[in-house]
C-alpha cells in the first residue's frame, strides 16, 4: 500500500506531537530526578521541589500529557477525516 501525501503529512504531525510529549515526559521523569540535589533550594507549597515532583507534581504533569495528547489527536483525526465519529 502506497502512502499518499496526506497520509505522510498526518503521520508527520502525529510523530511531532508524540515526540514533544515524550521529551516532556523524559524531563519530568528522569532529568528532575537526576538533578534533585541541585534543585533542593526551590520550594513549592513548603516542600522541596524534587520531593513535590515525586509526590504530586509528576503525576499531575502525566495526566496533563495524556489529556493534551487525546485532545490534539482528536483534533488531528477530525482534520484529516480519520476520526471514529458518530456514524
Amino acid at each position: 500500500m502506497q502512502l499518499t501525501a496526506k497520509h505522510k503529512e498526518y503521520w508527520q504531525r502525529n510523530l511531532r506531537v508524540t515526540g514533544i510529549l515524550l521529551a516532556l515526559w523524559f524531563i519530568v521523569t528522569f532529568v528532575i530526578g537526576y538533578f534533585a540535589r541541585d534543585l533542593q533550594s526551590i520550594t513549592i507549597l513548603g516542600f522541596p521541589f524534587p520531593f513535590y515532583m515525586g509526590a504530586q507534581g509528576s503525576l499531575i504533569i502525566y495526566v496533563l500529557i495524556i489529556w493534551y495528547y487525546a485532545r490534539a489527536m482528536g483534533k488531528l483525526d477530525r482534520e484529516y477525516g480519520v476520526h471514529e465519529g458518530d456514524e
